[in-house]
């Protein structure tokens, strides 16, 4: 069989990543590959925050929220150090939903970044690092969806996608940060997320497009080589530091080089019409809809969701601001109220897990081939505390329908980071450290 050059193996992954991945079509484009030859999907990976926790003695299940330990219910328990594994457990009552998917999901208990500052380390979720300490770490306060997207550079027209609200605490989304400790700003809508996936085809747009990355460009080389000329006056420490910032301006250069590269590669029609923004509540259910849509595509392979400042109870028909009922002093009325709101978003969040699974990709389901990782950098909004953390992790290669749950007393409990190390390592990436990581997670395998 010819060789095939390189412009049409090019042009033919340019067709492929329009599509859902096809492995009869990927065979058909004259790599060398048979109707015998197995082929893999690639890795994905979703992670889902929450800005004000969830109520924890509704969240966790319901015999430890009683003082149990399970024992004589049929349960089985295996014990670790430190940690305790339950393959038999009761959802609480805000996680009842996920009951239909209890065989896909692992409820973690007892992890956490070993951080306070309450509102102020809620950014820390997907990194372990507070910004204020991101300069003495060595890839700052970036987040596992940024590091991973390193990983597999140019394969996706989108690196990552970012979701949420760009105002309430803070500012808007804090939940995804850069290598240089930025904030990556959010698709703050589903019309928005729409038009990125499917909308800015016409010649006119590439047009655009391709003039916006001419700028960038030219942008970045001027100020690449006024650097360079400032460099011949500078002292040795001085100098070092240059470096490393003019290292900084090679990696964006070649992150715009592989952005470019997509400009004339067609993107997927559009499966549905145009929606309008309405309000988060409304729209959750249709911003994980496109991220499927996105996963399924190959549009990307990695997206972060951050339910924050813009979810307002009233459009649930509940009274009370989100942030104030998230601190109810223990009144019974506010506590109600505020498990109805968990109780929806984790409803959302298991419809989005069914819908996974359902989705054929290539031998397996989607479900099985990407990693979801649910939960908040704050465990107790009432109390302002950053402690045991409420976490699932769905899907992927892993043993799933148990709870781990890791003593927060014990003498060497991991950091929730190692977490990150694992689900890293489902995705492909070689590595064995992330941020403050020890290792992998205990338990999942």
């Amino acid at each position: 069989m010819r060789a095939p050059k390189r412009r049409d193996l090019l042009r033919s992954v340019g067709v492929s990543l329009s599509l859902p991945f096809l492995p009869s079509a990927a065979k058909e484009f004259g790599t060398g590959l048979t109707k015998d030859t197995p082929l893999k999907s690639p890795k994905r990976m979703v992670c889902i925050g929450n800005m004000l926790g969830f109520y924890p003695a509704a969240f966790w299940p319901e015999a430890l929220n009683e003082g149990k330990t399970g024992e004589g219910q049929g349960e089985q328990i295996e014990r670790q150090p430190s940690l305790v594994t339950r393959n038999k457990y009761s959802l609480g009552l805000t996680c009842k939903a996920l009951q239909s998917q209890q065989q896909n999901i692992t409820l973690i208990e007892g992890l956490d970044h070993s951080l306070t500052g309450g509102h102020f380390a809620i950014h820390t979720f997907l990194s372990g690092v507070r910004q204020v300490d991101a300069k003495s770490m060595p890839t700052a306060n970036m987040t596992i969806d940024q590091y991973a997207a390193e990983f597999i550079p140019g394969q996706t027209r989108f690196p990552t996608l970012t979701i949420g609200s760009d105002s309430g605490i803070h500012g808007g989304c804090q939940l995804a940060w850069t290598r240089s400790g930025t904030r990556v700003p959010p698709i703050t809508g589903p019309q928005q997320l729409f038009q990125k996936l499917f909308l800015g085809t016409s010649k006119s747009d590439k047009l655009k497009e391709a003039e916006r990355f001419e700028l960038q460009a030219s942008i970045l080389d001027g100020v690449m080589e006024q650097s360079r000329r400032l460099k011949t006056r500078l002292d040795r420490a001085d100098s070092q530091k240059l470096d490393e910032y003019l290292n900084s301006l090679r990696e964006v250069e070649k992150r715009l080089d592989l952005r470019r590269s997509w400009v004339d590669q067609p993107k997927p029609k559009a499966p549905l019409p145009e929606p309008k923004n309405r309000n988060m509540v409304e729209d959750l259910p249709l911003l994980y809809d496109l991220i499927l849509l996105a996963l399924q595509t190959d549009s990307t392979r990695i997206a972060t969701l951050e339910v924050g400042g813009d979810f307002n109870p009233k459009d649930l028909g509940i009274k009370g601001g989100y942030h104030s009922l998230s601190h109810h002093g223990h009144r019974q009325t506010a506590i109600d109220s505020l498990i109805r709101i968990d109780q929806y978003q984790i409803e959302q969040f298991s419809r989005f897990l069914s819908r996974l699974s359902e989705m054929q990709d290539g031998d397996d389901n989607l479900l099985r081939n990407t990693s979801v990782l649910f939960g908040s950098g704050m465990g107790n909004a009432n109390s302002h505390t950053n402690t045991n953390l409420p976490i699932v992790l769905a899907g992927g290669n892993w043993r799933h329908g148990q709870q781990l749950s890791f003593n927060p007393t014990a003498t060497g409990r991991p950091p929730l980071t190692n977490l990150f190390v694992s689900m890293l390592q489902e995705f492909g990436a070689e590595v064995d450290q992330f941020a403050t990581s020890t290792g992998t997670l205990r338990g999942l395998s």
